[in-house]
């Protein structure tokens, strides 16, 4: 059990049986009273953000989580199936659950899924993956519109902006928290 005391930015607390993460904490002591606590509080399944006060009495049940490792498997009519790998049972996400992170997703990739009461709630990726470019087209030098980059698609169908050396059929590392370019991956 959580007091007031106890929050903090980026602690998960439980709010009418629903996960909430704590965004933005601000104390205060005014000249007389309680302490106040100022949170914004982001709900971890549909994601809608709430502003909260809380006196010093107040107490917070702390959220069950479980992080499971598990492999992504194929997609199918906007779902997405994934596969424990220690028990082998399947879990399906939906296109809204999975974001964005389907640009970096490819069979068989590790991923961490955060389940709330055996609910698959979040999914976290590696942080770098390597996937192979599918269409480039070819740079003409003394192209400085583009600023010595060219766009390109990758095997997933993301498009972005890479250097001018990188070629068709090759692989590159991407970082998918920010969906840049990173590195060619040598072979």
């Amino acid at each position: 059990m959580y007091n007031a005391s106890d929050l903090r930015k980026g602690l998960k607390i439980q709010i009418d049986n629903e996960p909430y993460i704590i965004t933005v904490f601000e104390f205060s002591k005014p000249g007389k009273g309680q302490a106040l606590y100022r949170c914004k509080l982001k709900n971890m399944i549909s994601g809608i953000s709430i502003e909260r006060t809380y006196r010093s009495v107040d107490n917070f049940h702390p959220v069950s989580l479980d992080e499971r490792k598990m492999q992504y498997l194929y997609e199918q009519d906007n779902e997405y199936c994934f596969m424990d790998t220690e028990n082998y049972e399947q879990v399906f996400l939906n296109h809204e659950q999975i974001g964005d992170a389907h640009n970096f997703m490819t069979d068989n990739i590790d991923v961490v899924i955060l389940f709330f009461e055996e609910r698959p709630i979040d999914l976290t990726l590696p942080n770098f993956v390597d996937l192979t470019v599918t269409k480039a087209d070819p740079w003409v030098k003394g192209d400085s519109v583009s600023g010595d980059s060219k766009p390109v698609t990758l095997e997933t169908g993301y498009t972005l902006r890479v250097p001018p050396f990188i070629e068709e059929g090759g692989k590159i590392t991407i970082d998918t928290r920010t969906g840049e370019y990173v590195t060619r991956v040598k072979t």
